[in-house]
Parts: structure tokens; C-alpha cells; sequence
């Protein structure tokens, strides 16, 4: 069973930077598109940033120039760096990715996986 998990948010003060980390493990062969995700009380789940498997990226225009997504295909692993935060990125971070790979001897490929996320609190 393919799990990801996330790590590295926590309590910064605005100006202030934090690396977030998502590592996909289980039976995987190769990781399509991955991305972070964040959502807040009472909103929608939006898209923060996109990598997909040849490197390309996307970001919401709220994180550009701030924000860098990242991946080791080796590791199965995304990162976000995140820079210059401000109150309204407190949210809590997901992590998500279509994922190849094999389940009780079936393969699939892009299925959808999710982290079940890390808490990023930006003060002011």
C-alpha cells in the first residue's frame, strides 16, 4: 500500500522560511506529477505547486517568487521550500502524486495519492 507523509511545518514568524518534505513509500515504480496542496478552515483544498516527472512546475500566483517545489526521484520524495511566509500561507500542507505502481500483483498507473498532511502556522 503506497502511503506519503509529510513533514517540516510547524510555527514561524512572517519574513520567516520553512522546508516542507513528502516521501512516498510502498511498491512504486514511478511517480508522475506530485504537488502540495493547502487548505484552511471552511475553504476549498487549492493547488500550491506542481512538478511533474521531467521537472516542470506550476505555482499558484499567491506563492510565485516565494515558493520552490522540488524532487528527488530516487527518494520518491517533493519538497517546498518556502520563503518570505505570511500569515495568510498558515494552512495545513498536503502533499499529493500520481503514482505507478503495483497492488497484489496488478499494476496501475496515475493513481491518485494523498498525504494526511503537516500544519504551517505563520504569526505576525
Amino acid at each position: 500500500q503506497v502511503q506519503l507523509v509529510e513533514s517540516g511545518g510547524g510555527l514561524v514568524q512572517a519574513g520567516g522560511s520553512l522546508r516542507l518534505s513528502c516521501v512516498a513509500s510502498g511498491t512504486i515504480f514511478s511517480i508522475n506529477t506530485m504537488e502540495w496542496h493547502r487548505q484552511t478552515p471552511g475553504n476549498q483544498r487549492e493547488l500550491v505547486a506542481r512538478i511533474t516527472s521531467g521537472g516542470n512546475t506550476n505555482y499558484a500566483d499567491s506563492v510565485k517568487g516565494r515558493f520552490t517545489i522540488s524532487r528527488e526521484n530516487a527518494k520518491n520524495t517533493v519538497y517546498l521550500q518556502m520563503n518570505s511566509l505570511k500569515p495568510e500561507d498558515t494552512a495545513v500542507y498536503y502533499c499529493a502524486s500520481k503514482i505507478n505502481g503495483s497492488k497484489g500483483g496488478v499494476h496501475y498507473y496515475g493513481n491518485d495519492y494523498w498525504g494526511k498532511g503537516t500544519l504551517v502556522t505563520v504569526s505576525s
